[in-house]
């Protein structure tokens, strides 16, 4: 199978240029399957029901997210029924949503887990020990596995990626908006980069107006932070995975604007 995976979209300009680019992708990659964090997507901060109706609409079949998927309240009731939205799966069980799906295309079952770390993040269960355990169960219906794991530390990360190497398709970051230059196919047949980058505006600082960071660096004093809106680019990989095995066979990245 071969997948699109886009980063991080950061408010209505990050869905204004999926929205203008994504079939040009489609026709140029052939995925058989999409896979965005929509984690910023309504307003910069939070995901909404309408907003992530309106990226699945796009023709994008999973949406992750991270720790800024409980921003906007009305998303909550909102994740224990679309399947197709994710949150971090080592929150705990008992809150609402799930951080697994499994998904068929052409007959071929596939999944996507979502997790967060913990370095600079909130305190969450271990993300290393979490997906120890969903592994036995995912992998008993699937060898091909994608993982999301937002978090902030380029070494957490890293100690995942090889953590899970030979046992998932892909570990892709997200969360720092930030496309790193290391993608590549671990030892064990796992595709890996620390971050997708993301998709919003580029003359910005991480997807928002400038000033208004500056002014907290600056002062440290609480600003309200607004998204940026021009110049827009889109950044993700496109996945080869092998249909047996689960092993990846390709990893490109991909920048769009």
């Amino acid at each position: 199978m071969r997948f699109l995976v886009i980063g991080d979209i950061v408010g209505k300009p990050g869905r204004k240029i999926l929205k203008e680019k994504l079939g040009e992708l489609k026709a140029n990659f052939s995925p058989q399957a999409v896979i965005v964090n929509g984690e910023n997507a309504a307003g910069g901060f939070g995901l909404t029901p309408p907003v992530c109706e309106e990226i699945l609409s796009l023709g994008v079949d999973v949406v992750t997210s991270g720790n800024h998927i409980w921003d906007k309240k009305e998303v909550i009731p909102y994740l224990d029924e679309q399947s197709c939205l994710l949150r971090p799966l080592n929150y705990p069980p008992t809150v609402p949503g799930r951080g697994t799906v499994v998904m068929t295309t052409n007959r071929i079952q596939w999944a996507v887990i979502n997790l967060s770390g913990r370095v600079f993040m909130p305190t969450l269960d271990c993300p290393f020990q979490r997906i120890e355990q969903e592994l036995k169960n995912v992998r008993e219906v699937t060898p091909i596995i994608l993982i999301d794991f937002h978090a902030e530390a380029t070494s957490e990360k890293i100690a995942l990626g090889r953590f899970l190497d030979g046992r998932v398709s892909c570990v892709f970051g997200t969360h720092t908006h930030v496309a790193t230059a290391d993608s590549q196919i671990l030892p064990g047949g796992t595709a890996y980069i620390t971050d997708l980058g993301m998709t919003g505006s580029q003359d910005s600082v991480i997807g928002m107006e400038i000033e208004g960071i500056l002014h907290r660096f600056l002062t440290q004093m609480p600003t309200k932070f607004k998204v940026a809106r021009g110049n827009c680019w889109l950044n993700g990989i496109v996945l080869e995975v092998d249909d047996a095995t689960g092993k990846a066979t390709d990893i490109i990245q991909v920048s769009v604007s």
